[in-house]
């Protein structure tokens, strides 16, 4: 079971769920749990399928992780992937009709065109985003133009996370931390953007004060690579960034007043980091 969570960075999934959430609120549409389900499949479908396709890689510069260790076999690694991106296209399906299946499957075929051919390109880190960009998309429903800035927050801030997450083998140079810098800038940025003017005070409050928390969450820990740029401190710096990705969803969903369903995204972020200790999250 532990090498199964490690396939598909299960602590890494809590950072998922709010992504539809939030492009749900900023759209005035109500959250729906399925479509939250559908994204978390495909997240670990290309975690599952990112192993298989760096079984080679990971054989020299990782060889602790599931497959080249031998936990998990290769053909089992492509069957899961296989099998989850199937079950997230079915849940979106039943869960958000036509529309929904529609953008899961765009979703899951950015999945695997980044992992089978653009990851180790310059387009990776851009095919990254728009993977997470797309999931916000697909809990707006049809009003994407009003979710455009949160996907783009989220996508902007997957973007450092990936630019950051190529360096955890040989350490961060200085140009990578400042993209990363700058992709959590924008994003922070992006989101308050997103934050609907006319809202509840208190609803607007919070959601500055959230994004205050992701950057609080995830600058902080990417600011220090300028001191330290080893590659255990840059694993940290993506862990902690992904789950910053949690205070930056829930900001869109306090900021439309929705406290209650910000909250239970928060609930998640104490989780992740207990879990994001005990099994890798990148």
């Amino acid at each position: 079971m532990r090498a199964l969570l490690e396939l598909v960075r299960a602590p890494a999934a809590l950072s998922v769920p709010g992504d539809t959430m939030a492009g749900a609120a900023v759209a005035g549409r109500p959250a729906r749990p399925g479509l939250a389900v559908a994204s978390v499949l495909l997240y670990w479908a290309g975690m599952a399928l990112n192993d298989w396709s760096d079984r080679e890689i990971d054989a020299v510069e990782r060889p602790e992780r599931p497959v080249p260790s031998g936990r998990i076999t290769p053909e089992g690694a492509l069957g899961i992937a296989v099998g989850l991106t199937g079950a997230g296209l079915a849940t979106a399906a039943i869960c958000g009709g036509r529309r929904a299946f529609a953008l899961a499957g765009l979703l899951a075929g950015a999945v695997w065109a980044y992992d089978l051919r653009l990851k180790h390109t310059k387009a990776g880190p851009a095919a990254m985003a728009a993977c997470r960009t797309i999931d916000v998309l697909l809990g707006a429903g049809p009003d994407t133009r009003a979710a455009a800035p949160m996907a783009l927050a989220v996508g902007a801030h997957t973007y450092g996370i990936t630019v950051l997450g190529r360096a955890e083998v040989e350490g961060a140079t200085p140009s990578t931390v400042r993209a990363a810098l700058t992709a959590t800038g924008a994003a922070a940025v992006l989101a308050a953007s997103a934050i609907c003017p006319r809202g509840e005070p208190v609803g607007r409050l919070a959601a500055g004060a959230l994004i205050a928390a992701f950057l609080a969450t995830s600058a902080r820990a990417q600011a220090a690579l300028r001191i330290d740029p080893d590659p255990e401190r840059v694993r940290q710096a993506v862990r902690m960034s992904i789950l910053g990705l949690i205070p930056l969803q829930a900001a869109a969903v306090a900021g439309r007043g929705r406290l209650a369903e910000a909250a239970t995204l928060l609930a998640a972020l104490p989780i992740g980091r207990w879990l994001s200790a005990k099994v890798a999250t990148s």
